[in-house]
């Protein structure tokens, strides 16, 4: 079959995620044979900068050598085997390894097998939690404005973006939605590096008017990616963890995009110096490579389901392929490969780098408002007045036809609305980047001028 025919089936079969597949009637999607390190190729060869990590998942690259035999090697060893009634050395392992580079007193796991069960999962304990320590009355949940925990019913009720919930607002249950965050538009007039976080009273009127009836607050750490990639200050969690402490309200730390060194440490809640109550991690946890998250919690929260039998304490949640060995030993791999070869601090130093050269090619264009960045994250956001910083009418879509252009030039860019981001695997060369940064620009440039 060549590649007009397999992509005119994929046509034909597949519904494929957030997308209105009517666009691929213009733009048909490329059918990828194989990958390497930052690259993609289809099956005509044309190569493919991954610049947005396969969905932010793909830690180390395409095809890690070292990843691949570790996988292979489980794979002739054991493939999966029922959680609930057996253990296995992947697993044990992974919790051994990981456990140091957790914020303190996070020592409990619960394996699910994708990010939004792993914060259904929070939901749950952090609601039964309180059943079973005298505070039934506590059944409300709090997020930030501009938040986003995944897409099953739960995690959408604790989300704060239309796109994805508007239209099953019937089936949701009512969470508290926190005003703030977005420092780039600061209503304050602070500058993100120097704030005060005044938006924090936003936070302390919401305590004070539900914090006796929460059962918990949950957060996208530092980072909020569907929101456009807002980035915002330590100090911000920091006073969120003191608001939690005072009004008796569990935090869940959601470091499901961000974990993993994303934002320049391991998790980036370590940042704000405070731990959280239930940590929910996944993405980078196997390197992209097969999927599996984490919902981690303290010892204090577990010894509330600890108990006989017949009081029915125990947390009665599961999910089938729970601590799949395979995706244990990809995780446990990855740990060992940023550890050992210190990754991070490499792609601390390249994100500087990174961001320079970004400023310099696209930093003055009249429509790029802001490149604001966290580690190796880039986030350019689009506007149609900078000095107003007023966006383009949606119906532009501005971001769409930038990754378009971007697309057809080698590399892979997938917008949210009209900024556009980099996040590129951890050990991604300095040579790959100058060449993604060159067809940006010639992107931007295509639909928006040189000005």
């Amino acid at each position: 079959m060549n590649t007009d025919i397999w992509q005119e089936d994929d046509k034909k079969y597949i519904w494929h995620p957030a997308t209105q597949m009517k666009d691929a009637e213009s733009f048909a999607f490329p059918v990828i044979e194989r990958g390497k390190g930052p690259y993609l190729y289809d099956r005509v060869g044309k190569e493919y900068i991954d610049i947005i990590s396969s969905w932010w998942c793909n830690l180390l690259g395409h095809c890690n050598a070292e990843i691949n035999a570790a996988v292979k090697k489980q794979l002739d060893t054991l493939e999966h085997v029922i959680f609930a009634s057996f253990t296995h050395r992947p697993a044990i392992s992974l919790c051994r390894e990981l456990t140091p580079l957790l914020p303190p007193g996070l020592q409990r796991y619960n394996f699910c097998d994708n990010g939004s069960s792993a914060v259904e999962c929070a939901l749950k304990m952090a609601f039964q939690y309180h059943c079973q320590t005298g505070h039934p009355e506590r059944q409300r949940f709090m997020c930030l404005a501009g938040s986003y925990h995944g897409e099953t019913i739960g995690a959408l009720a604790v989300g704060s973006m239309d796109l994805y919930a508007r239209l099953y607002r019937p089936l949701l249950t009512e969470a508290i939605h926190i005003d703030g965050l977005d420092c780039y538009r600061c209503p304050y007039g602070e500058q993100r590096d120097s704030c005060n976080c005044a938006c924090i009273e936003h936070a302390e009127a919401a305590f004070a008017r539900y914090g006796n009836v929460t059962a918990a607050l949950i957060i996208e750490p530092l980072l909020q990616g569907a929101a456009g990639m807002r980035i915002y200050p330590p100090a911000y969690i920091t006073k969120l963890r003191r608001l939690c402490d005072a009004y008796g309200v569990l935090l869940i730390d959601d470091e499901i995009a961000a974990g993993f060194g994303r934002t320049g440490t391991y998790f980036a809640i370590e940042q704000s110096r405070v731990s959280p109550d239930i940590l929910c991690t996944s993405k980078g946890l196997t390197g992209g490579y097969l999927p599996m998250s984490l919902t981690i919690t303290t010892e204090a929260v577990y010894r509330a389901f600890y108990d006989d039998y017949e009081t029915h304490k125990a947390f009665v949640h599961s999910h089938t392929y729970a601590g799949n060995p395979l995706g244990c030993t990809a995780a446990t791999t990855v740990l060992r490969i940023l550890q050992r070869d210190a990754v991070l601090e490499t792609a601390s130093a390249t994100g500087t780098y990174l961001h320079a050269q970004l400023q310099a090619s696209l930093g003055n264009h009249s429509h790029i408002g802001e490149i604001r960045h966290i580690a190796l994250i880039n986030a350019l956001e689009i506007v149609a007045s900078k000095d107003e910083k007023k966006p383009y009418p949606p119906s532009r879509r501005i971001g769409f036809q930038i990754a378009r252009q971007a697309m057809k030039r080698g590399l892979l860019l997938r917008p949210i609305g009209d900024v556009i981001y980099f996040n590129p695997p951890l050990n991604i060369d300095r040579t790959t980047l100058d060449q993604a940064v060159a067809i940006c620009t010639d992107a931007v440039h295509a639909v928006l001028g040189y000005r």
